[in-house]
């Protein structure tokens, strides 16, 4: 038996596609206020037998902060996923990233322990790694570094991520994978997949920030290759290329005809920006659409390997032109 957590989520949804076709018992863990739809969606976009996949799916009602029902998800599993987290950048969402990301890992390492699973992958994040700014390249050595500049979500993922170094001190058999930016269908409103309807709403801004980017089936793969081999103990980076944000905006225009973004704001701009915008989101009681961290964020140039995992598994990326032509067709699919 092989458990999933996250399996609601972007990354979640295709890993459990890709365990269903490989015919693996796969139990699936979701918050009772959360629905499959989209997961049925993602699905459908890559199989015509989607329904007879998803119904091989055990679906199972549970919270990672919860030890005892954990406990009972974890009953006769060999095997554990752990792709769930809370990914925001929003001030809100503070207290429930470190919870959840933190302290519910914390629960799962224990139980896993317990349970002596076999094997467990950590979806961690390219956040977790200290940041090579410039012209430096982070690789899985490049260790984390106290930072102004390091968000929530990253410090709450760092935490969970000593969490999963300890179970591997007290015996647990584990690895982890540090995505960069996952880029993939389906989730179309809000998060990396709500990038592609910002460009087709006619998205005209872009900063000069550059990061690394990933197809979401490319992560999916790595896990399952990962989990199959021999290799333990260790972290890898995933992701396929170092892109500027203009290149990746210019792609999505590019495939679903519209107008590349062509007026950049430079940081300071988006400094004031996440200014302007936290004022205007307190008086109307809304979301801000720009925080301080996204302005941060965009702004930077982050650049990582990924010949550790190359070179581990033999492993070839799909480009992330490929990958956002991909994408894009099925958005289109889903919107004309």
């Amino acid at each position: 038996m092989i458990v999933v957590t996250g399996g609601t989520g972007l990354l979640g949804s295709h890993l459990l596609f890709d365990l269903a076709c490989s015919g693996r018992n796969v139990r699936a863990v979701k918050r009772k206020t959360s629905n499959t739809d989209a997961v049925k969606r993602v699905f459908g976009y890559y199989s015509s037998q989607a329904e007879d996949l998803f119904k091989m799916i055990e679906w199972v009602d549970a919270d990672i902060l919860d030890f005892t029902s954990m406990e009972d998800v974890l009953d006769g599993a060999a095997e554990v996923f752990h792709a769930g987290a809370v990914v925001s950048f929003y001030p809100k969402d503070h207290k429930a990233m470190h919870k959840v990301n933190t302290e519910g890992t914390a629960n799962l390492v224990n139980i896993c322990l317990e349970k002596k699973i076999r094997k467990l992958c950590y979806v961690s994040s390219v956040a977790t790694l200290g940041r090579s700014e410039n012209e430096g390249i982070t690789d899985e050595e490049t260790h984390w570094q106290t930072s102004n500049k390091n968000s929530v979500y990253s410090i709450s993922k760092y935490g969970a991520e000593r969490e999963i170094w300890r179970g591997m001190a007290e015996g647990l058999n584990a690895y982890i994978v540090n995505p960069s930016v996952i880029l993939g269908p389906g989730f179309w409103g809000g998060g990396n997949s709500g990038l592609f309807s910002l460009v087709w709403k006619g998205l005209k801004y872009y900063t000069r920030g550059i990061n690394g980017f990933v197809d979401v089936r490319d992560i999916s793969r790595a896990m399952i290759m990962l989990m199959d081999s021999n290799i333990s103990g260790e972290r890898f980076i995933v992701s396929s290329e170092n892109c500027s944000y203009q290149q990746i905006f210019g792609y999505m225009a590019k495939y679903l005809g519209k107008p590349a973004p062509a007026i950049n704001v430079p940081p300071y701009l988006t400094g004031l920006a996440w200014r302007v915008e936290a004022v205007r989101s307190f008086i109307m009681r809304t979301l801000p659409e720009v925080t301080k961290e996204m302005a941060v964020t965009t702004s930077q140039e982050y650049r990582y390997s990924n010949d550790k995992i190359r070179k581990a598994l033999g492993f070839e990326f799909k480009t992330i032109d490929q990958s956002i032509k991909e994408i894009s067709e099925l958005f289109l699919k889903d919107h004309m």
